[in-house]
């Protein structure tokens, strides 16, 4: 019997607190700093491995996750503009959140794929950092459509300068140019105590999840299906194309984990300053109340599953 991964374990201790009403919230300050932990983590890792690779192929790459970004939330916006037939302004931010990724759900894959020992391309980070982009504009788009009413510089500002935007382009850029014998002296704080850092991340994350459970009742069964059928498209649109970009079976699930997951950190910034009229309780309770858990108990595996299937069928 395959035991459970701790780091899940806590979130899902987390989500029974919550549920229970037991307080066991971590004090906001020690909560930002394992937040911003996890984002430098995350860069330094990528940061380390991306001087390694040809600018060529990244570039390809980038392209590539870009264009994923910006068709994503045109699948969804439909969806949730009539069938789940909420308001242009709540389907446009629903949609951007789907079409974004999930930083603590990469964390959690590369968690699943350490403790695996299956390897995955290391400028990951670097696809992540791109992804979280495209949605953010296409959903402004998608509510406003081309008008003066768009405060571009404000919302340039929230996505480029955004903290986790910035904390993951910048250990980026630390691990890129100190590379890893450079980054011997911080090695302990930053990998060594990656997976207990995570873990104490995700017993908050747990908590916050179960927060958004009453909005989910409030709001009726759609944002529940909504929240588990829009990963399971996505993840096969990430999956085959990673696939195609020649990615290896880690690297291609792991891209299809980045495309099921939905943000719930930069968008909504983003969302906050350009659709204002936009409900931001439909969002978290869709991405933080079933796409998340989802992702992380279930959608992780399921996804690699998948992955190995598609390669099985390719060699075959």
């Amino acid at each position: 019997m395959t035991s459970l991964d701790p780091v899940l374990l806590f979130f899902i201790l987390g989500l029974t607190a919550g549920l229970m009403r037991a307080d066991v919230r971590l004090p906001s300050a020690i909560y930002e700093l394992i937040s911003m932990l996890l984002l430098l983590t995350i860069g330094l890792k990528g940061g380390v491995e991306l001087a390694r690779q040809p600018v060529g192929s990244l570039a390809f790459q980038a392209l590539a996750v870009i264009a994923m970004g910006a068709v994503l939330p045109l699948l969804a916006f439909p969806v949730l503009r009539h069938v789940g037939r909420l308001k242009r302004a709540d389907a446009a931010s629903v949609a951007a959140h789907y079409g974004s990724v999930s930083v603590a759900t990469y964390a959690v894959a590369t968690a699943y794929f350490m403790t695996r020992e299956i390897p995955f391309e290391a400028h990951m980070p670097f696809l992540l950092a791109v992804l979280e982009i495209p949605a953010i504009v296409v959903g402004i788009l998608l509510a406003k459509g081309l008008n003066r009413d768009i405060r571009i510089g404000q919302v340039a500002h929230e996505v480029f300068l955004g903290k986790g935007i910035v904390l993951l382009i910048g250990g980026l850029l630390i691990g890129w140019i100190a590379g890893y014998e450079g980054l011997a002296s911080i090695k302990p704080l930053f990998f060594d105590l990656f997976k207990g850092v995570l873990a104490l991340f995700l017993l908050e994350m747990g908590l916050i999840t179960a927060s958004q459970f009453s909005s989910l009742r409030q709001y009726g069964p759609f944002l529940l299906v909504f929240g588990i059928v829009m990963p399971l498209v996505s993840s096969v649109i990430g999956m085959l194309i990673g696939f195609n970009l020649g990615l290896s079976l880690g690297g291609t699930a792991m891209l299809a984990i980045l495309a099921a997951s939905a943000s719930y950190i930069a968008v909504p910034a983003a969302m906050r300053i350009s659709v204002p009229e936009a409900n931001p309780t439909l969002s978290l309770a869709a991405s933080l109340g079933v796409t998340f858990p989802f992702n992380v108990l279930v959608g992780i595996p399921l996804y690699h599953t998948m992955t190995e299937q598609l390669f099985a069928i390719a060699r075959s």
